[in-house]
């Protein structure tokens, strides 16, 4: 099958990588067995055979028969909450307050105010009430600035800086167009938890070919996207993870993997032919549709808006979105960007990067902290029962410590401290 257009730039961390595969020094042959990971110094070659595919199908296995079971009064107190707004905003003179004529006075009293003299009370009271707030405001100290987090990219033609906010906001708009609902329901043969064996699978299948991190994202939205659509046999689920990692890798990938290398890493379950016929099958129901955000696209912009940010917080805010991924409520109850903004969140305060939520990320985001309460305090739950999880990728990756080894940290303690 014809292989799907190459993008012309992936960036500088792309480039990186694509010129540390040049010529003898690559790790992986061009496209080649499955044996075409040469092993260097300080790197073991790739064993596919039994940790990879035998592990996946005796877990599904394993897990075969598991079934997730407005008035006046109202304007009024409008324009008394614009006037408290408009004494909160920083002047340079001082602030005049014009006190209207007798005659304005009671032409409101007449229009809005009922004719008694607890009415009239009333009114004295919250008089008092906004030049009150108005002194707390003049007295307060100066809200937390945003800060421009594009201003460095200004000479970078990649960064596309002039665009970048416009690109989000499209983002925003379209990512339901990629999201998925509940859809186990019209699965009669698999489960949640033999997607979650799937998952994991495919997180380590990832991690052997050395696929750049947007090719997990990408897989995982085609397998739920036409699982959504189409029922699957639990003997074809395996073959659904390696043709959309397959199609995956055509699509963010410079160096794809062949399709015998996807035959060889599932222990010969397939042949060639079933694995391109399924890369149509998928095509097909998703009408050609890729190109959707996933939580990646999201994730690098966020991290970005978290500063001062470095490699562990990077790291760790990582480690948390694929524990979502691999969490199948999570996937269908929230949006890309919840669980991107969710895993910043999270990683601050298991970081103890305080303050954990900033006007910087709150302004990036178009998230409050209350509105990520919900999805963190699942994100820390999963931080927390991830080591004696069965399904251990996730946590054996950011165990290690060429990623800091993060997930060793201990998880937030409670959800008092995102406050």
């Amino acid at each position: 099958m014809a292989s799907i257009a190459e993008q012309p730039d992936k960036g500088e961390i792309r480039e990186n990588k694509q010129k540390n595969m040049g010529g003898e020094g690559r790790n992986r042959r061009v496209l080649q067995d499955i044996g075409n990971l040469v092993a260097k110094q300080g790197h073991v070659g790739i064993n596919v055979s039994k940790p990879v595919a035998r592990n996946f199908r005796a877990q599904l296995l394993a897990n075969a028969q598991d079934k997730n079971k407005k008035s006046s009064t109202e304007v009024e107190n409008a324009a008394v909450v614009a006037k408290v707004k408009a004494a909160q905003k920083p002047k340079e003179e001082p602030e005049v307050i014009v006190i209207s004529s007798d005659d304005e006075t009671e032409e409101k009293e007449k229009q809005y105010v009922p004719k008694t003299n607890k009415a009239r009370d009333k009114n004295a009271k919250a008089f008092s009430s906004v030049l009150s707030a108005r002194s707390k405001a003049a007295c307060g100290l100066p809200r937390e600035p945003v800060l421009n987090i594009d201003a460095t990219d200004t000479d970078n033609e990649l960064a596309a800086a002039e665009y970048i906010d416009d690109i989000y906001e499209f983002y925003k708009n379209t990512e339901k167009d990629g999201c998925v609902h509940d859809y186990m329901g019209s699965q009669p043969d698999i489960n949640a938890k033999m997607r979650s064996i799937l998952v994991d699978w495919l997180i380590e299948v990832h991690r052997k070919f050395e696929l750049m991190p947007e090719t997990l994202y990408l897989t995982l939205n085609i397998v739920d996207r036409f699982l959504s659509m189409k029922a699957v046999p639990r003997r074809e689920l395996q073959l659904v993870g390696i043709s959309s990692m397959l199609l995956a890798s055509k699509y963010e990938e410079i160096w794809a993997p062949e399709v015998n290398d996807f035959v060889c890493i599932s222990d010969n379950a397939y042949v060639s032919e079933q694995v391109l016929l399924m890369e149509k099958t998928i095509l097909r129901k998703l009408e050609w549709y890729l190109t959707v955000p996933t939580p990646y696209v999201f994730l690098v912009r966020y991290i970005k808006a978290s500063t001062p940010s470095d490699k562990e917080t990077e790291y760790m805010v990582f480690f948390l979105a694929e524990l979502a991924m691999m969490h199948y409520p999570t996937v269908v109850l929230h949006c890309p960007s919840l669980i991107a903004a969710s895993a910043v969140l999270v990683a601050r305060s298991t970081l103890q990067k305080t303050p954990f939520w900033t006007s910087t990320l709150k302004h990036y985001t178009g998230y409050s902290e209350e509105q990520l309460r919900d999805c963190a305090k699942i994100l820390v739950n999963l931080h927390a029962t991830a080591p004696e999880s069965k399904l251990r990728a996730v946590y054996k990756k950011y165990s290690s410590s060429d990623c800091s080894s993060v997930a060793l940290r201990p998880p937030a303690k409670n959800l008092t401290e995102l406050s």
